[in-house]
């Protein structure tokens, strides 16, 4: 082979292949450059379908990590900032210091050893760390070539930093997370081993690709915010806490869906009524979002004002129907309300077009209540017609909302089939209950769910329920006055005796000259000690304004003024007054 000539000699045909190696680069370089550019943004257009498939916060930041390894880097790392994971703003000044970041995804090739921060916990990053240079600043930063200076500088620790140089880690570049001019959180990258280091161009795509992903965490941020609003306004909206009630244990789950749009009108309520009384109900406003948690707030307040003024379930329907119509026009709800007595162990049921309750027996046998089932509320379709349903202690009743069986795939009676095994076999506590029906149930997860259990059990050994049917005749009053005497004795509230005769013979008093004749006599000693008196009169009674020369007209104020509350109530056959005393301390 010949050798180039020295001098000005004829060039060599090494020389001649070089030039002409050259020659073809610098007519390639152009064709070279626009096949990895397009490469480039079909790798970003990419993202788009990869990154952002969910709305959780998580899960976005994985898919971002997962990305970009292996095509861009041998390592990626995202932290968020503590405010983004509470769906709060992210960080929109620039201040001097670093704020508070959480890790919450990495991604490594195979064989690559390193320590990053742990996901989940916090990320400290101290001015001297490149991290913190990225977020104060707000722009990426790039180390091509690391020094050793440079490791301390990018792992979380001495003991980080040094794995990173044994592991090979030569480049490194970190990019923050910026979306609609807030700060998120970042991302950083190395590559390790043979691989090219880090240049101008793989900071730019990484910068790009980053500002992807902000958008979608930023979507999953604005996400996480409005389904914690609707589900805190739902949850406010709901009860608390059950009532202490006689005879009866009431255990309750609400379940909000994942989706804040698909949020809806489920509720519940446990109201205490007069004489040990309970009514448990639940509901389901038609419709989704802001406008049906509200309709469904107002509807409760007008449920529970009416169940104070009406003991039976099919007259607060009637009226709950009359008040959905002017809630809201073309609003619809479904209802069912229940009414249970301790003294007999009996619920009074009427249903609005809801799903039938589930009873089960002392000895576990189930099944579903044969009720009549009326129109939703709001259709004007009215009355509805009850049924009494005998559940003895050691039973159950219980109620949910169509979330728990709903399914787009099985039929609703092969759901409640379902749902009639897992109660068959569900823990024998009412709480426990809640929790395995709601889990095993197979419903819909898009949509919530409601679950109310009533367990009957016998009345405690400190509570006493005591009925006796009065006499007719002029007679009823002191018949009253001396079974008060006798109970009061006998459940040593001795004290109360003389406010309780006053109460009984103005009750009696009032149901002898207003109400046709007096009825039942109740006395229930529970929190408090209950005295209710029956009658068929039509009208409620009120307190009158009474003149000082006037004979009468006082006997409501005395009650008003003697007992803690008083109030009357409708009942399928008249009306019952009652008023409570508070026991002595």
């Amino acid at each position: 082979m010949g050798v180039p000539q020295r001098g000005g000699g004829a060039p060599g045909p090494v020389h001649r292949f070089l030039e002409g190696h050259r020659a073809l680069r610098d007519v390639l370089a152009p064709v070279t450059d626009v096949l990895a550019a397009r490469r480039r943004l079909a790798w970003l257009n990419a993202a788009g379908l990869r990154i952002g498939t969910t709305l959780d916060l998580r899960h976005t930041a994985e898919e971002l990590a997962g990305f970009a390894v292996p095509e861009l880097a041998d390592g990626c790392a995202v932290d968020l900032l503590e405010s983004v994971l509470r769906f709060e703003e992210g960080d929109r000044s620039k201040g001097h210091e670093a704020p508070l970041l959480r890790a919450m995804a990495v991604s490594q090739i195979a064989g690559l050893d390193l320590a990053p921060d742990p996901v989940g916990q916090l990320t400290v990053h101290t001015p001297q760390r490149l991290g913190a240079q990225c977020l104060l600043s707000r722009t990426p930063v790039l180390r091509s070539r690391m020094t050793r200076a440079d490791y301390d500088s990018v792992g979380p620790s001495p003991q980080a930093a040094d794995l990173m140089r044994r592991a090979g880690v030569h480049s490194y570049m970190a990019v923050p997370l910026i979306a609609r001019g807030m700060l998120l959180g970042m991302a950083d990258f190395i590559r390790a081993g043979r691989r090219p280091s880090f240049t101008r161009a793989d900071l730019a795509l990484a910068t790009e690709l980053a500002s992807k992903a902000a958008v979608y965490i930023d979507n999953a941020r604005l996400y996480g915010r409005e389904r914690i609003q609707v589900v805190t306004l739902q949850r406010t909206l709901l009860p608390r806490s059950a009532p202490q009630t006689p005879g009866l244990n009431v255990s309750s789950c609400y379940t909000p869906t994942s989706d804040p749009g698909g949020v809806g009108g489920d509720w519940f309520d446990v109201v205490a009524l007069p004489s040990g009384r309970s009514a448990v109900m639940v509901g389901d406003v038609m419709g989704r979002g802001l406008a049906a948690a509200a309709t469904m707030g107002r509807l409760r307040t007008v449920a529970r004002t009416l169940m104070a003024l009406d003991i039976a379930p099919e007259r607060v329907l009637a009226r709950l129907d009359l008040a959905v119509r002017d809630l809201e026009e073309d609003q619809v709800a479904t209802c069912l309300c229940a009414v249970y007595d301790p003294w007999d162990n009996t619920f009074r049921v009427a249903s609005a077009g809801h799903l039938p309750p589930l009873v089960t027996s002392p000895d576990g046998t189930a099944s579903f209540l044969d009720i009549p089932v009326g129109a939703p509320l709001g259709t004007g379709v009215i009355p509805y017609d009850p049924i009494e349903c005998a559940v003895p202690p050691g039973g159950r009743l219980m109620l949910y909302t169509d979330g728990l069986i709903r399914s787009r795939t099985e039929d609703v009676d092969e759901q409640l089939a379902g749902l009639l095994r897992t109660t068959r076999t569900a823990l024998p506590q009412a709480a426990a209950v809640c929790d395995a029906v709601r889990a095993d149930a197979g419903g819909d997860p898009a949509d919530d769910a409601i679950v109310l259990v009533a367990d009957t059990v016998a009345l405690a050994p400190d509570s006493d329920v005591y009925v006796h049917q009065l006499p007719s005749d002029g007679s009823a009053a002191s018949q009253a006055r001396r079974t008060v005497r006798g109970l009061l004795a006998k459940w040593g509230l001795q004290d109360l005796l003389d406010s309780a005769e006053l109460v009984v013979s103005e009750l009696v008093g009032n149901a002898l000259r207003y109400g046709h004749a007096p009825g039942e006599l109740r006395l229930v000693r529970h929190e408090r000690l209950s005295v209710e008196v029956s009658d068929t009169g039509p009208d409620l009674p009120q307190i009158q304004h009474a003149d000082l020369s006037d004979e009468g007209g006082r006997g409501l104020q005395l009650i008003n003024m003697l007992c803690r509350r008083w109030g009357a109530c409708r009942t399928p056959s008249g009306k019952v007054v009652w008023a409570e005393l508070d026991l002595p301390s």
